[in-house]
């Protein structure tokens, strides 16, 4: 769609300060997707030259936010990240496109990119227009549907994966109202080596929820304490799936996800 109201695209490299109605554009498949009246400038990042994926010393896992989900999936090529990047239900044209930055920015419940670096407790490192720096866990970092923890002009610069995450056991679960529709609901468990146990939740809540356990729980504390977890707002509403099936599959999912990994 074109952007009838951009009046300039700048390079991010030698852009001169922050202005109302900037955007900073990463793959785009979002900005170009609908009518965008409130911008007149684009601050492109294509050019920035930063190193999609790497691994930090220690074993960390550092993915730039122009990371495209075509890079993320040959990069890697473990299965949790292949799941959460087929959730996308998108063609080869968007994995080349999207950006694991731009799918977190953007903040959807359904965000698999949310789904995947909040399960495996990732750290968002933020740059301000001044320069100054902050990190925030992914499941701070979304702070409703649609909605996040970036001030004016903040970029989202990377997300941080720690080693420790990426070596647990993982299970994955997704439900869907239609063959190939959005997700609706999105449960996530990770196994450690001490026997703990975490499920995260995206997809049928506003933001993602975490809930862990010292130890592998039973069925009835699994469901006592995801229902603590997920305030009654929380449940998202809309086409994709009413509040009460989003709460029901979670709590079966995650039932499921209990018995694979314990």
């Amino acid at each position: 769609m074109d952007l009838n109201t951009v009046a300039e695209v700048r390079d991010a490299r030698t852009h001169s300060g922050w202005l109302p109605g900037d955007a900073w554009l990463g793959g785009g498949t979002y900005l170009f997707s609908e009518p965008q009246p409130h911008l007149r400038r684009l601050i492109d990042l294509s050019r920035t030259g930063w190193t999609p994926l790497k691994w930090l010393p220690g074993g960390d896992l550092e993915i730039a936010a122009t990371c495209t989900i075509a890079q993320l999936v040959r990069f890697t090529g473990r299965t949790l990240f292949t799941q959460c990047c087929h959730a996308f239900l998108a063609s080869f044209k968007i994995w080349n496109m999207a950006t694991v930055g731009g799918n977190l920015c953007n903040s959807l419940p359904a965000g698999p990119m949310i789904s995947l670096t909040a399960a495996l407790d990732g750290s968002c490192l933020l740059w301000s227009p001044t320069g100054e720096q902050r990190r925030l866990p992914v499941a701070e970092f979304v702070t409703g549907a649609g909605e996040n923890a970036l001030r004016e002009g903040e970029l989202l610069r990377s997300i941080t994966l720690p080693a420790a995450a990426l070596a647990r056991r993982t299970a994955f679960r997704q439900a869907s109202l239609y063959g190939l529709g959005r997700s609706g609901v999105l449960v996530i468990g990770t196994h450690d080596v001490d026997g703990s146990l975490q499920l995260t939740v995206t997809a049928s809540t506003t933001r993602p929820i975490l809930v862990r356990f010292p130890l592998p729980p039973g069925g009835a504390e699994l469901a006592t304490a995801i229902d603590a977890a997920v305030p009654d707002n929380a449940w998202f509403d809309d086409i994709h799936g009413l509040p009460e099936w989003r709460k029901h599959m979670t709590l079966r999912l995650a039932e499921e996800i209990r018995n694979e990994l314990t």
